[in-house]
């Protein structure tokens, strides 16, 4: 194994472990990990850009946005690192496998609680002022935010112990060995959400599977409208054929509705709880992963979900449901799970939309 806890210690809140960086058998065999690492870090860089590629929020518009891009950014540097120490060999290269691991996993440690912060900040920004500027003035200040958060983390942990060790694992077999660092932040923050939303579900277990009904029906009701809207701009129906499309929201299925924080947790939950899931599992099994692992963009991106869900929920009455940027989870359509589908049955974008063609169709 790679990152084992051969040591796991815990020291001012930081738990450290070793990362494997190479090895020698009883046979003098010497085997080197780099050419693991850089796997490790293609799949990891991989995954992020897929994830990246799938948020269809643009860098303007959220702080948490660019720090995903810088993420992917830094993941490539990691990658280019691997590759050159691997295929120029660590006598002819400038730093070792060992330096480049822990410094990382410092640097990478010490970026969620920062991130965090920021971003509650830009959420509570989004309606004032700041909020309303023009796409370039976020995207300059969430770009100087970024570099900010990257240099203080580098500047924080500029000292970092990055010698190996040499141990003797096994009968016969010795590791040179890297100490890297965990992210406890990321792992208390993980376990609090699961914690958090496994206790709101049990009492209204029993009313779940048809609030996951209902809301399958919203979603599918609003795609036909959106749809049924977007087809007025290549027809030459009459007006009225929009308006009646405006005036005549689904019928509205007759369940007992849940309250509206207990509805986007709902929607966080069927989100997110497979990720939740699997990264409880692997803090219960006692599964070490560093910190330039655990810091990727499943993470981020569900962190500002929370984030977005909190701010979401605490201005839903005066925004209504269609305020927030483009996000992972689908508020609008838990908002009108609680609320109801005749409050405000269709997003501004679609009924300026039908309005429009309604003035267009006049001129037909």
């Amino acid at each position: 194994m790679l990152h084992e806890l051969i040591t796991h210690q815990k020291t001012s809140n930081t738990v450290k472990m070793l990362d494997i960086v190479a090895q020698t058998d009883v046979s003098g065999r010497h085997t080197d990990n780099t050419d693991r690492y850089l796997g490790i870090m293609l799949i990891k860089m991989v995954l992020d850009i897929v994830v990246l590629s799938f948020s269809s929020r643009k860098l303007s518009t959220s702080f948490l946005s660019m720090c995903s891009l810088s993420i992917v950014l830094a993941d490539s540097v990691m990658v280019l690192l691997f590759s050159s120490l691997l295929f120029l060999g660590p006598e002819r290269y400038l730093v070792s496998l060992c330096f480049i691991l822990a410094n990382a996993s410092a640097i990478y440690e010490a970026l969620p609680l920062p991130l965090m912060c920021l971003g509650l900040l830009d959420c509570c920004l989004e309606g004032t002022y700041l909020g309303k500027q023009s796409a370039f003035s976020k995207f300059l200040r969430h770009t100087a935010l970024t570099l900010l958060v990257w240099i203080l983390a580098v500047i924080w942990f500029s000292s970092v112990k990055s010698d190996s060790m040499k141990l003797d694992y096994r009968e016969g077999l010795s590791v040179l060995v890297c100490e890297v660092r965990e992210s406890t932040l990321i792992n208390y923050f993980i376990l609090g959400l699961f914690s958090a939303v496994g206790c709101t579900m049990l009492p209204f277990y029993s009313m779940i599977p048809k609030w996951v009904g209902e809301a399958k029906r919203i979603s599918e009701a609003r795609e036909e409208r959106e749809n049924q809207s977007s087809d007025l701009l290549f027809t030459s129906t009459d007006c009225t054929e929009t308006k009646g499309i405006e005036e005549n929201p689904p019928e509205e299925t007759v369940y007992p509705r849940p309250p509206l924080w207990f509805s986007l947790i709902l929607g966080f939950s069927l989100t997110w709880i497979l990720y939740l899931v699997m990264s409880v599992v692997c803090i219960s099994l006692s599964f070490g992963v560093p910190a330039y692992i655990t810091v990727n963009l499943l993470w981020v991106e569900c962190t500002n979900s929370f984030l977005t869900g909190v701010m979401f929920w605490a201005n839903s009455n005066k925004q209504g449901p269609y305020s927030l940027p483009e996000n992972v989870c689908p508020w609008p359509i838990y908002w009108h799970l609680s609320k109801g589908t005749r409050q405000q049955p269709f997003p501004a974008a679609v009924s300026n939309l039908s309005k429009e063609k309604s003035h267009t169709l006049l001129y037909v």
